[in-house]
């Protein structure tokens, strides 16, 4: 059999190695040290925030910046649906309960409309509503001036889950900028990685010292461990910091490779009636991260579940848009406030091979069995 093609494998090279070295030589091999200081400091810069807190995991960022905004047992977060599970899983690590919102059928991306709704019922019920937590999905950020002006009418303080959208924007600020804080995950399948990894951002210094103060298990500072409350383990380490540092630095030319990805398929499902890139023609604000089609087996007489078997024979990895979380066996108790939209791009959508590290030969084949596939002559 042909060698995978991953949807978006690693994209690592001679400067990665050369960091790493580096900091292995510098002897700073404890999960703290001089890298994780300046990955912090580029990162707060990139997105133009105050302070940037280095963690293990984009779930542990969650986790800690729920904590950090006071969420507890009892409370209720609203969140999108139409996400990974580590959102919602990062609610309930904190006693919280999720409320799943839809979404926007272009975008993927948490509905306004709803999230109003959603918090008249939820605040007219007389329950505490403690956050929101809106999905920047596939890399692309929510509608932050809607999203936000909404929470803020009722005094609530949005988290943003910009774990994907690393370089994406709305309208003209970063994602990663907004919100109380806001949080990216360097998973392996990022738009950059550091194996594992990810990061708080917030212009709350009370904030970023609390999420430091909890990622280091609540030590207090005194000679002997001393602690006051319940602490956790989740501070990035400085040989990690140094692989994402030198991510960071390769972060746009990555982006422009994912772009040039997407227009490659733009071109060629142009011509297959009934198929579309999700997430409309507005492309100036995404960062590329993962594309995805969808299919309107009416037209094209073949389905998601089709093509992706039929890329699987050659390989290829592809796979479904996000499972709504609503329809999660973990979450069937969940309350939520839905649309159909999410479960209709959950049916229609696929996600194709989108990686800055696929070389020509390999982007060809996916091109090439997707071609033969669809009847495209381009």
């Amino acid at each position: 059999m042909s060698e995978r093609i991953y949807m978006s494998s690693p994209d690592v090279g001679d400067l990665e190695e050369q960091y790493m070295v580096a900091a292995i030589r510098s002897g700073w091999i404890a999960p703290l040290g001089p890298d994780v200081n300046g990955f912090e400091t580029e990162m707060a810069e990139r997105v133009g925030v105050d302070h940037a807190v280095a963690l293990s995991s984009g779930t542990a960022a969650l986790h800690l910046g729920l904590l950090g905004l006071g969420v507890g047992p009892g409370d209720v977060v609203l969140t999108s649906t139409l996400t990974f599970a580590a959102t919602a899983n990062a609610i309930v690590y904190t006693g919280a309960e999720p409320f799943f919102i839809d979404c926007e059928l272009e975008s993927g991306n948490m509905d306004p409309a709803l999230l109003r709704q959603a918090l008249e019922q939820l605040i007219e019920g007389g329950e505490r509503v403690a956050a929101v937590v809106p999905v920047d999905l596939l890399g692309k950020a929510v509608n932050y001036t809607e999203i936000c002006a909404i929470a803020d009418e009722y005094g609530i303080p949005v988290l943003s889950d910009a774990a994907e959208s690393l370089g994406a924007s709305h309208r003209g600020n970063p994602a990663g900028s907004f919100g109380r804080a806001s949080i990216f995950s360097f998973n392996g399948n990022k738009i950059m990685t550091t194996s594992g990894g990810g990061m708080l951002l917030t212009d709350d210094s009370d904030l970023a010292a609390h999420t430091r103060y909890l990622a280091t298990q609540a030590r207090q500072p005194v000679t002997h461990y001393e602690h006051t409350e319940i602490g956790y383990n989740y501070r990035l380490s400085n040989l990690l910091a140094a692989l994402g540092r030198a991510q960071l630095s390769r972060l746009d030319e990555m982006i422009a490779r994912r772009r040039d990805m997407r227009e490659r398929y733009r071109e060629l499902f142009a011509m297959v009636e009934g198929v579309e890139i999700f997430g409309g023609i507005d492309d100036a604000s995404d960062n590329f991260w993962l594309t995805s089609i969808v299919i309107d087996s009416a037209k094209t007489g073949w389905s998601a579940a089709d093509l992706s078997a039929n890329l699987l024979t050659d390989n290829i990895e592809s796979r479904p848009i996000w499972k709504p979380m609503h329809l999660q066996p973990v979450f069937s108790g969940a309350r939520a406030v839905t649309n159909g939209n999410s479960q209709l791009l959950f049916g229609t959508g696929l996600t194709l091979p989108s990686g800055s590290a696929l070389g020509s030969s390999e982007i060809d084949r996916v091109l090439s069995k997707l071609r033969t596939f669809s009847g495209a002559t381009v």
